[in-house]
């Protein structure tokens, strides 16, 4: 008898999406992960659901289009949490000449279905534009075109509890220690970080192990494949800086890569992203100083105000499994993916590559390569099925009105983050509450002792840092007394 019929290995954008489209199809699901959901490259993202405008010069139409349709379909599905944005690019005829620029968006705005929340891209006189005061007085004309941010760990997260709510048994901090397949399926041996230890018996596996993906397709079928991915590390910086609600910038720079600058956490700028080889435990990689370097400079080149390295108050770095390829720039590797299924000796699919944007239908496909092997498994739905849970109020702003609604006591820059991250989920915050107090212990920036006990409960969360810098970012704003009182109180309140 088999426990499950899919084990996902893997608690990353990739990951959720396989065991949330799985547990939708009536497939029994497990999803393990050795650290934290979203622990690694799917919270070290550069926030964006976009359709890529870089790739059109690397002639990805396929990716760009493919891209650009989610897009929209998740800002369909998490209203909320993908929210559009204007981007701006100004124009140094050094880097690019005007017309490349023009064909560009033209080819964006037509490879991908637009509507109100993604308008056409057009130009500007930057000395018009609101975005002009903080850029250098120098840049005169630009364009822009739309595109949206998200938070990644919290999309992750979301899609995880979506497959839990379908019936997924959902296991962080669970490594898989071993795995040996028979023509029956697998027997995995899973080892969680309390010592706990478990067997279970799997029709077949999903390997979505980001950049460990490549070594565990080894483990499981032998040598012989050849390296299947190409590590690159991305680093980001955040600095404290006003910043226009709701504009983002891309930056051309000399050596022809593209630095984004995104409004973050209310009143911080992200800053990034970097492309440089990596070897080694992807688990342990940091911002270099001359990536820091490298960022504020690529910034300094447009902005009015100049930023130093002294101004980042947080900086956060991942490993992108990119698919393998000789070509020496980092920056040019496809940021697509590719699908491997070995059906022999027992089923296996593993998922090399990949973009935060393109998760939903990676999964998808995944699940249609597996369904053979699967008895009992049901059709694609995620395209047009339920959206992720706390989407019925709408985008954050009409979630944040429904919210101060219900509990007009309750402070406006809480409802506008709660609003920003749980959507409709907020109302079990509020359930049987008359007022702040009832929120119990306030460990600064609006968190409190209930949002805590409700993120460990049903989010999975199980340490400072998880609430901190994956749930709520609200790292940026607790100091270290702050945060050791709630690592104090979650060991005795929550043991």
């Amino acid at each position: 008898m088999h426990d499950v019929d899919l084990l996902v290995i893997g608690g990353g954008i990739n990951g959720a999406g396989i065991a949330r489209d799985a547990a939708g199809r009536g497939l029994r699901v497990l999803l393990c992960e050795q650290d934290d959901l979203a622990a690694h490259t799917s919270s070290a993202s550069s926030k964006l659901v976009h359709g890529g405008l870089r790739y059109l010069e690397q002639r990805e139409f396929a990716l760009v289009r493919k891209a650009l349709g989610e897009r929209n379909i998740l800002q369909r599905q998490a209203p909320f949490l993908v929210q559009p944005v204007r981007f701006v690019l100004p124009w140094q005829p050094h880097l690019r000449p005007r017309w490349l620029l023009r064909l560009g968006l033209w080819l964006y705005d037509h490879l991908g279905q637009r509507g109100p929340a993604f308008p056409a891209s057009r130009r500007l006189d930057l000395a018009d534009d609101p975005l002009g005061a903080w850029l250098c007085p120098r840049l005169r004309s630009a364009f822009s075109y739309a595109d949206a941010t998200v938070d990644d760990a919290r999309l992750v997260v979301l899609n995880v509890l979506d497959a839990a709510q379908r019936g997924a048994r959902i296991l962080p901090r669970t490594r898989c220690t071993g795995l040996q397949a028979d023509p029956d399926g697998w027997r995995a041996d899973l080892l969680a970080a309390d010592g706990t230890a478990l067997q279970v018996r799997a029709r077949a596996v999903a390997n979505a192990a980001g950049p460990w993906a490549g070594g565990l397709l080894e483990r499981m079928h032998g040598g012989g494949h050849g390296p299947a991915l190409r590590l690159v590390q991305g680093s980001h910086i955040v600095v404290r800086r006003a910043w226009p609600s709701g504009q983002a910038c891309l930056l051309q720079q000399a050596d022809g890569r593209v630095v984004f600058l995104l409004p973050f956490a209310q009143d911080h700028l992200l800053i990034g992203t970097t492309d440089t080889d990596y070897r080694g435990d992807p688990a342990r990689c940091s911002v270099l100083p001359g990536e820091i370097d490298y960022l504020c400079a690529a910034a300094n080149a447009y902005l009015r105000e100049r930023l130093r390295p002294r101004d980042v108050v947080w900086q956060f770095a991942g490993v992108r499994p990119l698919l393998a390829d000789p070509d020496p720039r980092a920056s040019r590797l496809s940021r697509d993916y590719r699908l491997q299924l070995q059906a022999a000796p027992a089923p296996a699919l593993h998922v090399l590559g990949g973009k935060l944007t393109t998760y939903r239908v990676l999964a998808e496909e995944a699940l249609d390569l597996l369904a053979p092997h699967l008895p009992g498994c049901g059709p694609a739905w995620t395209a047009n099925g339920d959206p992720l849970p706390g989407s019925d109020w709408g985008d954050a702003g009409q979630a944040q009105a429904r919210l101060q609604h219900q509990a007009p006591w309750l402070p406006q820059g809480l409802a506008q983050r709660w609003a920003n991250a749980y959507g409709s989920r907020s109302l079990a915050l509020l359930a049987d509450l008359q007022d702040v107090g009832g929120l119990g212990e306030h460990f600064g920036a609006g968190l409190h002792a209930r949002e805590v006990r409700f993120l460990c409960e049903q989010e999975w969360a199980h340490s400072a840092e998880d609430i901190l810098w994956r749930r709520t970012k609200l790292g940026l704003r607790l100091d270290a007394a702050q945060v050791a009182r709630l690592q104090a109180w979650m060991a005795e309140a929550l043991p």
